[in-house]
């Protein structure tokens, strides 16, 4: 849909979504105060009609008591006109009486064994009526003629006169009297004059309740009202059954005042009735009666004197309907007149702006062709004149930005397949090709050498001298690799970090590994950074396609398996992948978790390797070297279980174990055999990562196994003295403060430089046995340890020599005044009780 037809559309849907809101938000107020006005009326009707009922009640009650006063009159005008014994007196007298005194009735009553009795009366009906079932009249009766005060709580007591209240007539329910009764004992007899109909109830049509609520039924919308008694309303009649007759009381009435007919509810109604009379909280609900959409509001009133009652409104809900209706019809009207005038501006609106934007449109469309450097012509100050020069603008940045786009995809693409340090491929390229490799080495039946490498120690290359020396590293590294491969038949790929694949096409193994060898003995030369002299090693996993796998990915992981043994047998070498390879990497999480118990049991041992002087011919001391025999695995190498406890972080607690039981027995040692033996315990990389930890620890050892410091030498390897930092230097110089000897363990395995010997607090030099078992009969192979003695001895410090094996080799050790040796020639590490044994027969 084009803008032209959108902006129109877009503001009607605006403005339709506004009128409705704003018709939706009107008609709900104006729903709220028709609903509130018409409870305040409702409220105010209940409230006044309570008042008047109340007020007319009073009145009432004022005028019965005038008419009780006038009854009384009247008995003792009766009681002067008649003889004291009833029996004296006729009917047809009391009839005559009756309308001389203008009372409607005269009943004479007297009193019998059990009960009181209309003897003589002027309404035959009224003759030998009993009242002993009258309840609180028969007990007035009975106070009357005992000639006390009336003391029941209804209608008027006077002396020797009570008035009941005005009530149904129990001989003639069809009538409405007020009786008086009076006896002063000069009698035999109660005078009985009442008032009935007309005279009792003329009051009440006049000016009663039935009058207020009849006139207020004339207000607009109230359809009836009544007022209800709460106890009877919805319940059984209450009927009374007295001389002859059932009636139901005035008091007992469900309604006593209005009218309940035309639009009554009873089920729904009993319910409500009652409810407002017991919470004393007003009820409705809204409903249809009769064709009659209303609304019934039941009001309680609680007088404090008489009886509570409950107000009936019925209200014509209709007229709140049709009211909103009408007030909808007027905003539906409007809204329509508004969305006519919205409809029509928009398009007015909308046409201003499409027209431009549809020439913009069509020039753009142009320029998205191919057609750059095209302008555009539209003279506006406004937003759309700005969007013309920025489109000028792109148009012609468009064309500039296609030509670099060009020249940047080849570069984009280089950079996508090639590392950006060395320039060599990248592990994408590597993966994108060595599928259609294979493919070509199954063509051609060839097979796919795959050299994986790995640098040695240049993690502490990178810790000691930074990640950009470290880089420069890198380059140089990936150019010797280059130098040693022909220009053809072969792909160098750098994976990350320092490591290296290289991927050779039909050579066999014998090929394959001379080239391996020729990178490691390049790679393993002397690099010069900065005018500093670094040392690293190589380590090369080598598999072979189709020998060992033709699985891709099974390919390059061999090969990596490869080189990780390769590094854990000291690096510096190659090795070629073999089954056995496989079997120690499936076996190793085995190792591992038989080795966590074996730490946790303590089922490592200490073994101890005697430390001689050969010039006083004495033991001054032993290395503590660590030994496990598994029940399952059997014997287990130092060579095996170390590297993995070093992988898993399980070296600290076997660190823990041999510095604990090492410390312990030479301390008992010394103690048993009068001695002064020194312990050296080897620390690997895993304790200098907290130095000031490990300082702590160390001193702890020494404390709980009250060995001297002097007694105690620590073995650290030279790619520890690699990272020279300041935390581990000061280590070094705590323990050494503390008399603890620090020996350079393996030392010349190493390829860094050795300016830290002047530097770094050192006391003895280890020389690595490699160099030992190398020297011959005829002693060849000895410059080695010779320039390691006599460095040791220019720089002050001890020289000891490890795998000394043969007379030769001590000889020429001790021709060069290195007279501290340990190997095979004088014991093999030994246990505890071998090792006491072996001491006992030593002089100190």
């Amino acid at each position: 849909m084009s803008i032209k037809k959108k902006l129109p559309l877009i503001f009607c849907i605006i403005v339709f979504i506004i009128l409705v809101a704003n018709n939706a938000f009107h008609y709900i107020r104006s729903k709220n105060q028709l609903l509130d006005y018409n409870e305040k009326e409702i409220t105010m009707i209940t409230k006044e009609v309570s008042v008047q009922v109340e007020n007319t009640k009073k009145g009432s009650e004022y005028v019965e008591n005038i008419l009780a006063r006038e009854l009384r009159i009247a008995s003792v005008a009766i009681k002067k006109a008649l003889p004291p014994r009833y029996q004296d007196v006729t009917n047809e007298q009391l009839k005559n009486l009756a309308k001389e005194l203008r009372v409607s009735h005269i009943t004479l009553l007297a009193k019998t064994k059990d009960d009181v009795v209309g003897v003589r009366s002027s309404d035959p009906k009224e003759i030998n009526m009993g009242t002993k079932g009258w309840g609180y009249w028969y007990d007035a009766y009975l106070q009357l003629f005992a000639l006390k005060p009336v003391t029941v709580q209804k209608g008027l007591a006077l002396p020797y006169y009570w008035s009941g209240p005005m009530e149904k007539a129990s001989s003639n329910p069809d009538h409405i009297d007020k009786w008086g009764y009076y006896y002063d004992g000069t009698t035999n007899y109660i005078i009985d004059p009442y008032f009935r109909d007309n005279t009792v109830l003329g009051y009440e049509d006049r000016f009663g309740p039935g009058k207020v609520i009849k006139n207020f039924t004339k207000e607009p919308g109230v359809l009836e009202m009544s007022v209800l008694n709460p106890k009877s309303f919805g319940k059984k009649e209450e009927v009374v059954h007295l001389n002859g007759n059932y009636y139901t009381r005035i008091s007992a009435e469900p309604i006593w005042y209005g009218s309940y007919k035309k639009y009554s509810n009873i089920a729904v109604d009993s319910k409500l009735v009652k409810k407002a009379a017991e919470t004393n909280k007003t009820q409705s609900y809204k409903d249809t009666i009769k064709d009659k959409y209303i609304m019934k509001t039941f009001v309680p009133v609680n007088t404090k004197q008489d009886q509570p009652y409950v107000i009936c409104l019925v209200y014509d809900y209709g007229l709140i309907q049709n009211e909103l209706l009408h007030e909808l019809k007027v905003h539906i009207l409007l809204s329509i007149v508004i969305m006519i005038l919205v409809l029509i501006i928009s398009f007015i609106f909308s046409r201003s702006i499409t027209k431009p934007i549809g020439y913009i449109v069509e020039q753009v469309n142009e320029i998205a062709q191919g057609n750059f450097g095209k302008k555009l012509h539209l003279s506006r100050k406004d937003e759309l004149g700005l969007l013309t020069e920025n489109v000028n603008a792109l148009s012609n940045h468009l064309l500039h930005y296609v030509n670099d786009l060009n020249h940047s995809k080849k570069l984009i693409e280089y950079q996508a397949h090639h590392d950006p340090l060395t320039g060599l491929t990248n592990r994408r390229y590597f993966q994108e090709h060595l599928k259609p490799i294979i493919d070509e080495a199954n063509e051609k039946h060839e097979t796919v050498s795959v050299l994986f490498i790995d640098l040695d120690r240049f993690k502490h290359v990178n810790d000691s001298f930074g990640h950009t020396k470290g880089d420069e590293l890198l380059k140089i590294v990936a150019n010797r690799i280059q130098s040693c491969l022909p220009e053809n038949n072969h792909l160098i790929t750098r994976q990350g970090g320092d490591e290296f694949i290289i991927l050779m096409k039909n050579l066999d193994v014998n090929a394959t590994t001379a080239a391996a060898e020729k990178i490691i003995n390049t790679l393993k030369k002397p690099y010069s950074i900065a005018g500093t002299e670094l040392y690293l090693g190589a380590s090369c996993g080598i598999s072979m396609y189709p020998k060992h796998t033709r699985n891709l990915d099974t390919l390059i992981i061999y090969a990596d398996m490869a080189m990780y043994s390769a590094k854990k047998m000291g690096g510096n070498r190659f090795i070629v992948f073999n089954e056995q390879i496989t079997k120690l990497s499936q076996e190793r999480p085995r190792f591992e978790s038989r080795l966590r118990k074996a730490i946790e049991n303590q089922k490592i041992e200490v073994h101890y390797q005697p430390k001689m002087n050969v010039q006083t011919n004495t033991i001054y001391g032993a290395e503590a070297l660590l030994r496990w025999t598994d029940e399952e695995l059997g014997f287990v190498s130092p060579e095996v279980f170390i590297p993995i406890a070093e992988d898993t972080g399980l070296i600290q607690p076997l660190w823990e174990l041999v510095m604990k039981k090492a410390c312990q027995q030479v301390s008992e040692w010394n103690s048993k055999f009068q001695r002064s033996l020194n312990i050296s315990v080897n620390f690997s990389a895993r304790q200098f990562q907290e130095p000031s930890n490990m300082v702590k620890q160390v001193k702890n050892f020494l404390q709980e196994s009250k060995l001297d410091s002097k007694n105690f030498e620590i073995e650290i390897t030279e790619s520890i003295l690699l990272n020279n930092s300041t935390e581990i230097v000061q280590s070094l110089q705590s323990l050494q403060d503390m008399g603890i000897s620090i020996s350079i363990d393996d030392f010349g395995t190493g390829y860094s430089s050795l300016s830290y010997l002047k530097n770094l607090p050192i006391n003895t030099l280890k020389i690595d046995k490699s160099f030992i078992q190398n020297i011959s009969e005829n002693l060849a192979n000895t410059e080695i340890p010779e320039a390691i003695i006599n460095m040791a001895r220019g720089l002050h410090l001890d020289v000891i020599a490890e795998g000394v094996e043969t007379e030769y080799q001590k000889e020429f050790l001790v021709a060069k005044n290195c007279v501290q040796m340990q190997g095979y020639l004088f014991s093999k590490p030994l246990s505890h009780d071998s090792f006491e044994a072996f001491l006992s027969k030593w002089p100190c």
